[in-house]
C-alpha cells in the first residue's frame, strides 16, 4: 500500500469530510481528511488506483487539489 498526503482547497465546513472521504473510497482507495489542516491521508493499492486518480475524485466534488 502506497501513502500519500493531499492538499485540499475549498473546504468550508466538516460536511464536507464525508464528501471527500466517500469520493476516495468509492474509486478504492481509503482516506481521513484533517480538516484543520486542509489535507487527506490517503492509502491506495497503486496496481488498482494511481495518486492522480484520488485527485481528480476529490475536483469532481468540487474541491481544489494542491498547493
Amino acid at each position: 500500500m502506497k501513502e500519500a498526503t493531499v492538499k485540499i482547497q475549498g473546504m468550508s465546513c466538516r460536511s464536507c469530510v464525508p464528501k471527500i472521504e466517500g469520493a476516495i473510497s468509492a474509486i478504492g482507495a481509503e482516506g481521513h481528511v484533517n480538516f484543520e489542516q486542509g489535507t487527506v491521508e490517503v492509502r491506495f493499492d497503486d496496481s488498482k488506483v494511481q495518486i492522480a486518480e484520488i485527485e481528480e475524485a476529490i475536483r469532481k466534488k468540487g474541491y481544489n487539489v494542491g498547493a
